[in-house]
């Protein structure tokens, strides 16, 4: 949530904004490519256009439009995505049998929406405006949380098509990794968590104090020849480097790469965004789970930090605001992991937003003296905190201005396909960030 004071020229423009990049993330696609669902953890892209537009219809015109009526009785069935106390929703692992309505249909009821959204803005008075503003800003971010999702989803449709359909991006140039090494954090009593002020969502909330004993941690991420060597030793062959729960995938599934891998003739590919090539050593691997990520870890003698070793070495960086630290993050339009900065003179950390969501350490659970909003926005984030693990940092599909320090990203154990890499930690004698 956010004190942010809005009026209604800025609160239009924004809404603006968030809608229209929307919009130009599917436009390269066609009405097929938007009805496509791969696999369950999968939605279609016009479910994503028209979720997002369902959220502002629930969430502000149907409390405070006047004569208020849904825009299509049905659509609050199909397009409802997991909130239990506003009434029954359409399978989700069924959204792809969905066809129709369209992906025209879909713009004319993100059209719809819009023009009722700006004309009830127009006409709120302040008082009303300030109440209704955090819960219409809290619309932008949830809209851009479904960009991100959008890109990862159509990733995977586009990965079951034999013709090897590009979306967007560009190819870089083979580069080799340069060396890891590992910046040295104090620890000691810190704080952790969003300040206020600005926009955050609930989990970042509250801040609190947590010790955290003497640590080391990794510049940079992995790369995909590190985690070749890996494969080479027979990382996925040797049970002695996985969780329990992590060996049963590995075996039952039979992974023996990253996610978007594949073997042609002794030659390992990897499907992007702009195609598929082979696989660089000097990117950061991607699409690896949180099982994978820890027997990597456990291979290398190392492990992975904790969100809170993590967020407070960022800080102690001096990177704790991302909007001045950079990263390759949506704005790029590189849509994939770009191998790291070169380290330069300076002992800092690299790669801290964007190229890969890291894997923490870290079950997501609540922070101490949490408690989620009434209704249904109450059901955002809080019935999640249960058999999932924390990222952060964000990804190259992430928008800017939605990657910060205290963002808590979270996906089960075992999930691949949301563009994930891993940062490495481990033990240390700290001579303080230089």
């Amino acid at each position: 949530m956010s004190t942010t004071m809005w009026d209604a020229t800025s609160l239009t423009t924004r809404f603006d904004e968030v809608r229209s990049h929307t919009e130009r993330l599917a436009a390269p696609l066609s009405p097929e490519d938007q009805t496509v669902q791969s696999m369950p953890d999968v939605s279609p892209t016009k479910w994503h256009r028209a979720h997002v537009t369902w959220f502002f219809e629930t969430f502000v015109l149907a409390e405070h439009e006047q004569h208020f009526a849904p825009y299509q009785d049905k659509y609050w069935f199909l397009f409802n995505s997991y909130y239990e106390s506003l009434g029954p929703r359409y399978s989700r692992p069924d959204r792809g049998l969905i066809t129709r309505p369209g992906a025209h249909d879909v713009g004319e009821y993100r059209d719809n929406v819009d023009d009722r959204m700006r004309d009830l803005v127009a006409t709120l008075d302040d008082g009303t405006l300030q109440k209704l503003a955090s819960t219409i800003e809290l619309g932008f971010h949830h809209e851009q949380q479904h960009q991100e999702l959008l890109l990862m989803d159509i990733k995977h449709v586009l990965s079951r098509n034999p013709l090897e359909p590009a979306y967007g991006g560009a190819r870089r140039a083979h580069c080799e990794p340069d060396a890891m090494t590992f910046v040295d954090v104090e620890g000691g009593l810190v704080e952790i968590g969003h300040e206020g002020g600005a926009f955050s969502f609930d989990n970042e909330l509250p801040r609190h104090r947590q010790w955290l004993e003497p640590y080391r941690i990794a510049d940079r991420l992995v790369t995909n020849g590190e985690w070749l060597e890996f494969m080479a030793d027979g990382g996925y062959r040797r049970p002695e480097f996985w969780l329990s729960d992590g060996w049963a995938k590995v075996t039952a599934d039979g992974w023996r790469a990253p996610f978007y891998w594949t073997d042609h003739d002794g030659v390992w590919l990897e499907h992007t965004l702009h195609g598929t090539w082979p696989v660089n050593p000097g990117l950061p691997v991607a699409h690896v789970s949180f099982y994978e990520t820890e027997a990597y870890a456990t291979w290398a003698g190392k492990r992975l930090p904790s969100e809170a070793e993590w967020e407070h070495a960022v800080v102690a960086d001096g990177q704790a605001d991302a909007a001045h630290s950079g990263g390759n993050l949506a704005d790029l339009e590189h849509y994939h992991p770009a191998p790291a900065p070169a380290a330069g003179g300076e002992h800092r950390l690299r790669q801290v937003y964007g190229d890969c969501w890291e894997w923490t350490s870290s079950a997501y659970h609540a922070y101490p003296g949490f408690h989620p909003p009434e209704g249904a926005i109450g059901e955002y984030n809080g019935k999640f905190m249960s058999n999932q693990m924390v990222l952060r940092g964000g990804c190259a599909l992430t928008p800017p201005g939605h990657a910060r320090a205290t963002y808590r990203n979270f996906f089960p154990h075992a999930s691949r396909w949301a563009l994930s890499g891993v940062r490495l930690a481990d033990g240390g004698a700290p001579q303080g960030l230089s």
